[in-house]
């Protein structure tokens, strides 16, 4: 096991990172089509091709994901990423046609010093077939693909993955680019909100702070009054779904953004999770099995937005976020949190 979301077989991703423009794409690609859904609870969304996945729709399955920075402008990764699988003669059959569907969104990084000057045409279309060109097992994380302009309310944000196991022994993987108005630390200090879940140490292995902080109604946030946020993330899974099962486990794992990210869901954040499952492992109680993959799932999705935080670099540009490791040390040693 990565403790990555191509932890579960027949997913591979990509990403395209642009360091001089402070935004980048993160593809998912399924060697067979996958089942899938999407559920969004942030306010300000920012998608394209997600009514295709709701349950009552003709389409069966999809050929890919994309996540991208670049707010309405990175909607044109999915375009790249269609422009690589049509190349490879992968699509929808429609008589002699073949059309790759590829539902995709997008976040918020247009203010974060990087050059947006990009002429007539944005370049997300081609970082999109970048990033599905060069899909595979491994990938970065931190400032990379979609995450590469992200932050969070006082951190820089980033691109975080992890996998597990259901109960009922269904892999889980979980991909997310974390652009949230709040924050996955907790209070000014290095612990993360999603400590709970942490496993050998992958995000610095310093548990909750004790005593934790007083409660507060009025956390560290960021980009109130130009909606600079969104959380996008993809949780995928080898179990055999439908649509409607997909959208009940898209439901179940927003609230693994809930145990990592504070405040969530909120009108400035457009936070979308898709679930694809590639339906390669039954289920044997649909009920109960449902249940362990939200478990599974929240777990994955929980860790993975740490990781994203704990992995990224500070963008290199003036009054750029800084990093959690820049800002507290890989371990976080010396921290008053």
């Amino acid at each position: 096991m990565r403790n990555l979301i191509t932890d579960v077989a027949g997913i591979s991703v990509g990403n395209a990172t642009d360091l001089s423009l402070g935004s980048g794409v993160t593809a998912v690609l399924f060697d067979e089509p996958a089942v899938a859904s999407v559920d969004v609870r942030g306010g300000g969304p920012g998608t394209r091709e997600t009514d295709l996945l709701a349950p009552d729709s003709t389409v069966g399955a999809i050929h890919a994901l994309t996540l991208s920075g670049g707010s309405a402008f990175g909607t044109d990764a999915t375009t790249g990423v269609m422009a690589w699988l049509a190349e490879q003669g992968i699509g929808f059959p429609i008589g002699t046609a073949r059309v790759p569907l590829v539902p995709g969104c997008v976040l918020f990084d247009l203010l974060n010093g990087g050059d947006k000057a990009w002429g007539r045409f944005p370049p997300y279309r081609e970082l999109g077939y970048q990033a599905a060109a060069g899909a595979g097992a491994d990938f970065a994380l931190g400032t990379a693909g979609a995450g590469t302009g992200a932050s969070t309310a006082i951190l820089k944000g980033g691109l975080g993955s992890a996998s597990t196991v259901s109960g009922a022994g269904h892999v889980v993987g979980a991909m997310v680019a974390v652009n949230a108005v709040g924050s996955a630390t907790v209070g000014d200090g290095p612990h993360f909100w999603a400590a709970p879940f942490e496993r050998d140490g992958e995000f610095g292995g310093l548990g909750l702070p004790s005593p934790l902080p007083a409660p507060t109604v009025t956390p560290h946030v960021k980009g109130v009054d130009s909606g600079a946020n969104t959380t996008i993330a993809v949780v995928a899974t080898d179990a055999q779904l439908t649509k409607a099962q997909c959208k009940r486990l898209a439901v179940m794992a927003h609230d693994g953004l809930a145990r990592a990210i504070w405040p969530v869901h909120t009108p400035l954040d457009g936070d979308t999770v898709f679930v694809a499952a590639t339906g390669r492992r039954p289920l044997a109680d649909p009920v109960l099995d449902m249940t362990w993959l939200g478990v599974a799932a929240v777990d994955a999705l929980a860790r993975a937005c740490a990781r994203g935080v704990y992995e990224a670099t500070a963008l290199p540009f003036a009054d750029a976020k800084p990093a959690w490791r820049e800002r507290f040390g890989r371990k976080g040693v010396g921290s008053k949190g």
